[in-house]
């Protein structure tokens, strides 16, 4: 794992996404926790085109992000772990855990500041909510998260197998969580003691301001804990919850090119910390 290269990382990371995104949509046809709606291939078409079109812009405009940028860090002596005798297998620990709090505050962040919301707001707004929703981002939003964790990666002098871990941690845990799998309820409360599961983030997703302002984490569970921001249960039912953002509904709204100018037209709701931050953007 300490000689990753480029292409490895690429090769790994396109082997497990494709093999976990194949498990869940078999998963999703056969135990669907919500039923599906009828425009899921138009969904489907502007999440993944995002995604697709993320991974070429970050490639582009940051092409020593993630563990090329540990490489370096690495060659060149920078950052915490290469100053202290880290055992690795404690540097990778605390590298995944770091990574993922720096995680949970830049959601926090993102939803509480109006710029950042805008290009937020994007992943809110789908009308749907299964795992191509955990890869609907829009670019700007992709940039800046990506800058931020390559800052992270090369402050602490992570290794490139920390780097490579924690995010594809982030990538597919992302897509499980935003899964529309039915999980028994004894596995799902097990699991969430240490992971977030689809039933507690699609809380996060929901229409009601108080639960769209809950369940933040992405990774590990314990954040939303530790800092507050826990809810156990939605107040409608899961399989009918309302989720989205109000008046981001329609074929207008739902294709790619839409979703590329929404952070910079008007739209009806705007999101933040508490009730009266929220207004009209």
């Amino acid at each position: 794992m300490n000689n990753i290269t480029f292409d490895t990382e690429v090769i790994i990371r396109l082997i497990l996404f494709t093999l976990f995104f194949a498990l869940l949509a078999v998963a999703e046809l056969i135990w669907p926790r919500r039923p599906t709606i009828s425009f899921r291939g138009q969904r489907w078409l502007a999440n993944l085109g995002l995604s697709v079109l993320n991974t070429f812009t970050v490639r582009l405009i940051i092409p020593i992000a993630g563990v090329t940028a540990a490489l370096w860090a690495q060659d060149s002596g920078i950052g915490l772990f290469n100053l202290v005798a880290w055992p690795t297998w404690l540097e990778l620990v605390l590298f995944v855990v770091l990574f993922d709090l720096t995680v949970y505050w830049q959601h926090r962040i993102f939803h509480w500041l109006q710029p950042l919301w805008r290009l937020h707001r994007v992943h809110h707004t789908d009308e749907g909510y299964d795992l191509t929703t955990g890869v609907r981002f829009h670019p700007l939003s992709i940039l800046l998260s990506a800058a931020l964790k390559t800052g992270l990666a090369v402050i602490l002098g992570a290794s490139a197998a920390a780097v490579l871990v924690a995010e594809l941690l982030l990538n597919l845990t992302s897509l499980f969580n935003h899964s529309n799998v039915r999980l028994p309820a004894w596995l799902d409360n097990i699991l969430r003691l240490v992971v977030v599961t689809p039933d507690m983030h699609r809380v996060h997703h929901s229409t009601n301001f108080t639960e769209h302002s809950r369940n933040f984490g992405f990774s590990l569970s314990c954040w939303d804990r530790l800092f507050g921001t826990y809810l156990q249960d939605p107040l409608c039912p899961r399989a009918t919850m309302p989720t989205g953002i109000a008046g981001y509904s329609g074929v207008r709204t739902r294709g790619l090119l839409a979703l590329l100018i929404q952070p910079f037209v008007s739209g009806p709701v705007v999101s933040g910390v508490t009730p009266d931050r929220v207004k009209e953007s």
